[in-house]
């Protein structure tokens, strides 16, 4: 009992994470690796047997797939820098700006319309954006917009309501690391004689990169694949990766296809994350040697 209570003692942070790690094998893990085996083997009913086949992954790579791979990634990128731009200005304001007690009030505002179910957001821009409502109306009236011009089963449609359901995971990181900022950089840039501009260039924003690297991984990786804003705000007029992978496991029963299918599209967004990564580690490296090349250089000199 001793040894074991010793043990559990040294052991007690692995042991409260064992209920995470069971979570993760039965409802991550596992269900990829299922998608793997349905991807790369296909069933006889006759035989009852197992065969291993490249099929689902020749069919993917056709002229079809690619355009809709693209309509993916364009949405995917125009709603991860729309959502950038948005969220920059703001996280300034309420990491610099705002006073701390009156900041848990507009970050809880901020948080709230996450709490509601995905469908009632898109829903709500449906409303906002159709032709009769008091928005188009408004901007009819005052000639912002022509008659003849519909928001809705549009592309912009897909933005907007993209951007309004990521745009707090691009905010957040970046507020996070904007409030964790030590603000004697700001006063020694304004000693220094930095305006505001090449304060923002050169201390501000080369800052807050982890957080703007974190807000661009948490927004583009869910809009590549989402599938049921682009379905209702665009009308089915753009197929998009998450609807065919949708098509066929719930309306074809083809789930080999579409387990295929799902793979390609998990493992693209993380190749290229890894690919910047990897450019990023060369870049600081070449950095490092450059710089060390240049102090030999000089002590030579």
């Amino acid at each position: 009992m001793k040894r074991l209570r010793g043990l559990i003692a040294e052991e007690f942070s692995f042991f409260l994470s064992c209920p995470v790690l069971l979570w993760q094998l039965f409802f991550l893990y596992l269900p990829l690796a299922l998608l793997v085996l349905y991807s790369f083997c296909d069933y006889s009913e006759s035989t009852h047997t197992f065969t291993f086949t490249l099929k689902y992954y020749r069919d993917i790579f056709s002229a079809i797939y690619f355009r809709v791979f693209l309509n993916s990634l364009s949405v995917a990128l125009a709603t991860t820098v729309v959502s950038f731009f948005i969220a920059y200005p703001v996280a300034y304001f309420l990491a610099l700006k705002v006073r701390k007690n009156f900041r848990t009030i507009l970050l809880f505002s901020l948080i709230l319309p996450s709490w509601t179910s995905l469908i009632v957001q898109i829903y709500a821009w449906m409303f906002l954006l159709d032709k009769n409502s008091f928005l188009n109306q408004f901007l009819y009236w005052t000639g912002l917009l022509s008659p003849s011009v519909n928001l809705t089963n549009s592309y912009f449609s897909v933005i907007v309501g993209m951007v309004s359901v990521y745009l707090p995971f691009m905010i957040l990181p970046i507020f996070t690391v904007l409030e964790r900022m030590d603000k004697r950089l700001l006063e020694a840039a304004a000693d220094l004689g930095a305006g505001r501009f090449d304060t923002l260039r050169r201390v501000i924003f080369p800052q807050s990169l982890p957080g703007v690297y974190a807000g661009f991984v948490l927004v583009f990786l869910p809009s590549f694949g989402e599938f049921a804003v682009p379905t209702l705000l665009g009308g089915g007029k753009t197929i998009f990766l998450g609807n065919i992978i949708v098509n066929n496991f719930l309306i074809s029963r083809d789930w080999r296809a579409g387990a295929a299918l799902a793979l390609v599209m998990v493992s693209f967004p993380v190749s290229m994350l890894f690919f910047g990564y990897c450019l990023d580690t060369i870049h600081k490296t070449l950095k490092r040697v450059m710089r060390k090349l240049h102090a030999d250089f000089m002590k030579d000199v």
